[in-house]
């Protein structure tokens, strides 16, 4: 047998990090967890896993940390760059993390002679904007790309760079909602239901879609370890569709809640709600869950995207339904005394 594969996954420490670890661990690889300094690594306790702290601040500690990698290693033959903000203090952080800190690790590892056989980008069905809200039709590949946050434009810009670049082979997966163990946003949504309440935005239903962590990180090696997906660009989701109301009424039927109150909230309220606790974010120097950025998702109707190209090419299937998904989910909540 040779020496196994070396995988560089960064943003090791988050929610999708870990289980991309996880699953490269249980598939052989040499994994070396991108961290940055003071970044958790409490899910991050196996021994195999190798560490390394990755400067994006700098572009020629940068290289130069590739440089020295790659004498003393050889380059990874895959990197997963998952790496980024979720949500920020500041807006700009979004184009100076998602964006520039993706230029600069392309570009480090290319001026650092680090090239590896594919590198993967972690982006989002954020960077394509609204869906149609008429018809509600998927949202295709093919599609303008017009995002209205400043995360999503943060993430087409990462995507746009690495789409143009010659240096090396490249996969982006855009993956809609993704819950799971230890997942935050959604898990306070599960946590308000069983409260009694559940908290809808706007009228008109959204068509709402979703991806298990553990079926997303699948996914992440079948586009990985197939030579012949190269400069592909696709959506990651289960293939099916709910309202949020189905949604909530199977968060419901998992915790075992007969009773919830369930309330629709105007969207101009929610608006204001974001704004308010935005600006209190700001006073006391806090990213806040509800936000400006946060509302233009909240109110987005269609969040349904074409997965036949997922399918087609990597012959994706995925393992977990959104209940079981759930189940496994609220489980570890319970388990781990979030609930």
């Amino acid at each position: 047998m040779g020496r196994p594969k070396k995988i560089l996954i960064t943003g090791a420490s988050g929610f999708i990090g870990g289980f991309l670890v996880e699953e490269a661990l249980s598939r052989g690889y040499e994994v070396w967890a991108g961290v940055r300094a003071g970044s958790s690594r409490l899910h991050l306790q196996d021994e195999r896993i190798r560490f390394i702290e990755l400067n994006y601040d700098d572009a020629d500690a940068l290289t130069g940390q590739l440089f020295a990698f790659a004498g003393g290693h050889g380059a990874w033959e895959y990197v997963v760059h998952n790496a980024g903000l979720t949500k920020a203090l500041d807006k700009d952080d979004f184009s100076r993390v998602n964006g520039g800190y993706t230029i600069r690790l392309i570009e480090a590892l290319a001026t650092a002679g680090c090239i590896p056989e594919k590198f993967l980008l972690m982006s989002s069905l954020s960077s394509y904007g609204k869906g149609d809200e008429m018809h509600f039709k998927p949202i295709r590949l093919d599609d303008p790309q017009l995002p209205d946050t400043s995360y999503g434009k943060s993430k087409l810009e990462a995507e746009s760079y690495l789409r143009y670049q010659s240096y090396f082979p490249y996969v982006i997966l855009r993956p809609t909602g993704v819950y799971g163990p230890g997942e935050k946003d959604y898990f306070l949504e599960i946590k308000t239901i069983k409260s009694g309440f559940d908290f809808a935005v706007g009228f008109t239903p959204q068509r709402i879609t979703f991806i298990y962590v553990k079926d997303l990180a699948t996914v992440v090696f079948l586009a990985l370890e197939n030579e012949q997906i190269r400069n592909k660009h696709y959506f990651v989701a289960d293939g099916d569709v709910y309202t949020d109301t189905e949604f909530a009424g199977l968060v419901r039927d998992v915790l075992g809640k007969k009773v919830v109150l369930r309330v629709r909230i105007p969207a101009f309220l929610v608006c204001i709600a974001c704004v308010f606790s935005e600006w209190i974010g700001k006073i006391r120097g806090k990213s806040m869950t509800l936000n400006s950025d946060k509302y233009a998702i909240l109110k987005q109707r269609n969040w349904i995207c074409d997965v036949k190209p997922l399918q087609d090419d990597l012959g994706f299937s995925p393992a977990y339904s959104l209940r079981k998904g759930l189940e496994e989910s609220i489980d570890w909540y319970r388990s781990e005394g979030w609930l």
